[in-house]
């Protein structure tokens, strides 16, 4: 029995031994990066590390950049631009001696072709200026159903309006003109001519599609034209109506065509693309074709007629929401939802998803259109915002100055750009990881400022690999002709090993001479215990799935780091595992990489304070605060629920600025006592239901028991207050 216990008390002391080893090796690693890279395609993935590809080098391969070395061949790839396109920027506007248009260039350079290390990160700068006279081509696809024909009259009348309103705007103008209602299939449109007793809807005359030949679901009735005197009114009116039995309609369906149709509709290629939607009802959207039985997803192809009549809508299913967002941006295209006061809230959820589209209200019979039209274009021309295509293995941020002379702060969107102002783009480039298949180490990057046709093309070469791996001697010498030589290190036949394949997997047995090199000099255990030590090398554990234990004494390994929501590192995203710790990547910190470094978060819009001044930004969230008053709350510590106080403390000072009555009416009082409340009065305090964030309403009474009202909010110890001019006396 006691021998038993001996051998488990001596394998305990191994193991605490084991650990307490593992522990020394990763903590002196973790100020080397460099150390316990076996390739050395795994070491330049390291930034800053540089690998000796000497066959006879004893010291460890990998080494940080600036360290000292004997080794003369070294494999240290470097970050550099190889090839640039800039061509400068034009102010636009036509020549004088010509009536042709220059060629608009707006963005700069055009194209850059960038060999980038891992980790690495590569500043360009970009510069976008707004043209004179940039080409417009705009396209009013709107709603022809029942409740529209006012709208479409009133767009008859102001047509002519319309196109000088732009030409004013830019004096290449192109305008075109298409309309939809639904799919013309049961359930959504009466297809059929003649009446029936067992019919399950009521139709009426106007529902009669087929009788009054006006069944559509989207038709191109006028392409893009510069000359349009009359023709556009003209078409317009003799428009025809249509009618469909539900409430939504067609129109993502009827924009897919719109947008994809690129010739039969007359997009140019340097043009600001508008498309505007005008409609009064909700849209119908992926899967609610097959309640007419259509199961085939919509293709997202043209498929018009000669006619311009869409050929397809009782073929395909509706296009999705995701489809149609991807269609618009892939092809530059400014949407403008121009819709009725009842469906607003729906397509201002719908613009916020898709970039560069914008909403506005449709007034009554559409007598704003103008307007409308003209207030969003400037608002759309005037601002730029860049995006970028980059997968997940490239970040890239921006940082731009805009039109202020203070420093760049993090945006990648400029308001408020006149013609031929010019701003520039500090824009960040980092390969934070490398693609498995070293087919994905070759990618294209398009940075476009969103509704423009113009692009920055990054050609990237990912510098993920060492160029001594195609270097490949086999058979080699070195390696007792038992394996091929690799970047200066041997990659045995599977039944060799050894820093030179000098033995045989047949023969090996572990290894018990007390003067190999499997250990360091902290332990006496051979390769961290999860390892054999065979030939004076260690033969480190394989394990499943990705897991990977590595290292000259098997210490590290990339799966024991810490976890974030049951995720290593907080996901590929935000870090990896490397000798069992975590290393992150740029923007994110912590021992699980899961805060980010960034502030932004814990700061809402407008304010430059973190927290509304009443938190701590914490992991990038804000840590909300206890004051006497009570304890603060909301994503950004802006809402007190608690301080019901503020309503007591404030009424006082409220009374003696607004009705010179209360305890301060006494101006000295009232001025000493109320340095930090400004009250402004207002015919009528808003509602509960209107106050925006932070806001609160009090009622109160005062001496003359009349009652008012007044609301409030905090800003940089400031309480402003808007109170009601007049008191309304209570009668019992």
């Amino acid at each position: 029995m006691s021998s038993h216990w001996r051998y488990g008390e001596f394998l305990l002391v191994i193991l605490v031994v084991g650990a307490v080893a593992a522990k020394n090796t990763t903590e002196v690693d973790k100020n080397n990066p460099c150390k316990n890279k076996d390739t050395c395609r795994e070491c330049i993935q390291t930034a800053n590390c540089v690998w000796c590809k000497e066959p006879n080098f004893a010291e460890d391969r990998c080494f940080p950049s600036n360290a000292s070395t004997i080794c003369t061949s070294i494999e240290n790839p470097v970050t550099k631009i190889t090839e640039e396109i800039n061509r400068p920027l034009t102010s636009g506007g036509k020549s004088k001696n010509s009536h042709e248009n220059r060629e608009i260039v707006q963005l700069m350079p055009q194209y850059i072709k960038l060999e980038l290390r891992p980790n690495d990160v590569e500043l360009v700068k970009v510069k976008y200026a707004r043209a004179l006279d940039y080409p417009v081509d705009l396209y009013y696809l709107m709603d022809l159903s029942e409740s529209m024909t006012d709208d479409r009259d009133t767009l008859s009348e102001l047509g002519n309006t319309l196109a000088e309103a732009m030409r004013n705007l830019t004096s290449d103008f192109r305008l075109g003109f298409g309309s939809f209602t639904d799919k013309v299939i049961m359930p959504f449109t009466d297809n059929l001519t003649q009446r029936s007793k067992t019919d399950l809807f009521p139709r009426g005359t106007k529902y009669k599609c087929h009788e009054h030949n006006n069944c559509l679901s989207y038709r191109n009735i006028m392409a893009l034209d510069a000359d349009i005197t009359n023709q556009f009114s003209s078409k317009v009116k003799n428009a025809k109506i249509a009618g469909n039995y539900d409430s939504p309609e067609g129109g993502l369906e009827a924009m897919m065509q719109a947008i994809v149709c690129r010739k039969e509709i007359g997009w140019r290629e340097k043009a600001r693309h508008l498309l505007v939607f005008s409609t009064d009802a909700n849209f119908h959207t992926a899967g609610d074709g097959k309640l007419a039985g259509l199961i085939q997803p919509n293709d997202g192809k043209c498929h018009l007629d000669e006619d311009g009549a869409y050929t397809h809508a009782e073929q395909l299913d509706y296009p999705s929401i995701g489809q149609v967002k991807h269609t618009i941006e892939e092809n530059a295209i400014n949407v403008i939802f121009a819709v009725t006061h009842n469906v607003l809230d729906i397509y201002k959820t719908l613009s916020a998803n898709i970039n560069g589209s914008s909403y506005a209200n449709l007034e009554g019979n559409s007598m704003n259109v103008v307007n409308l039209i003209r207030e969003q274009y400037q608002q759309i021309s005037s601002s730029i915002q860049m995006r970028d295509n980059a997968t997940s293995d490239v970040k890239i941020t921006y940082y731009s100055a805009c039109r202020s002379a203070g420093p760049k702060v993090l945006t990648s969107k400029c308001d408020g750009l006149h013609v031929g102002e010019e701003v520039t783009f500090s824009i960040n480039i980092r390969l934070i990881s490398c693609p498995k298949d070293p087919r994905d180490w070759r990618q294209i990057i398009q940075i476009y400022p969103v509704g423009i046709n113009e692009s920055l093309i990054i050609d990237l070469k990912m510098l993920c690999g060492c160029e001594c791996d195609a270097e490949v001697k086999t058979k080699s010498q070195y390696c007792s002709s038992q394996g091929n030589l690799v970047c200066g290190v041997c990659q045995c036949e599977d039944q060799f090993v050894g820093a030179q394949c000098q033995c045989s997997n047949t023969d090996m047995q572990e290894s018990t001479d007390s003067s190999h090199n499997c250990h360091d000099n902290t332990t006496v255990i051979d390769c961290s215990g999860r390892g054999i030590c065979s030939c004076g090398q260690c033969q480190c554990e394989k394990r499943s799935n990705e897991e990977v234990i590595s290292g000259k004494y098997c210490q590290c390994d990339n799966f024991s780091c810490e976890r974030h929501e049951q995720r290593l590192c907080s996901g590929p995203s935000h870090g990896k595992c490397e000798c069992g710790q975590c290393t992150c990547n740029e923007g994110w910190q912590g021992k699980a990489c899961e805060c980010a470094v960034s502030t932004d978060s814990c700061r809402k819009s407008g304010d430059d304070k973190l927290c509304s001044g009443k938190g701590s930004c914490e992991c990038g969230a804000c840590k909300c605060q206890a004051t006497a008053q009570g304890r603060y709350s909301g994503q950004y510590c802006e809402t007190c629920p608690t301080c019901s106080n503020l309503c007591l403390e404030l009424k006082d000072c409220v009374q003696c600025q607004m009705y010179n009555r209360g305890k301060f009416k006494d101006i000295k009082d009232c001025a000493a006592n109320c340095t930090k409340v400004k009250t402004t009065p207002v015919d009528k305090v808003l509602e509960k239901s209107e106050l925006v964030l932070g806001e609160k309403i009090c009622e109160s009474y005062d001496d003359d028991n009349c009652k008012y009202a007044f609301t409030f909010k905090e800003n940089n110890g400031i309480y402003e207050v808007q109170a009601q001019k007049e008191r309304s006396r209570i009668w019992y």
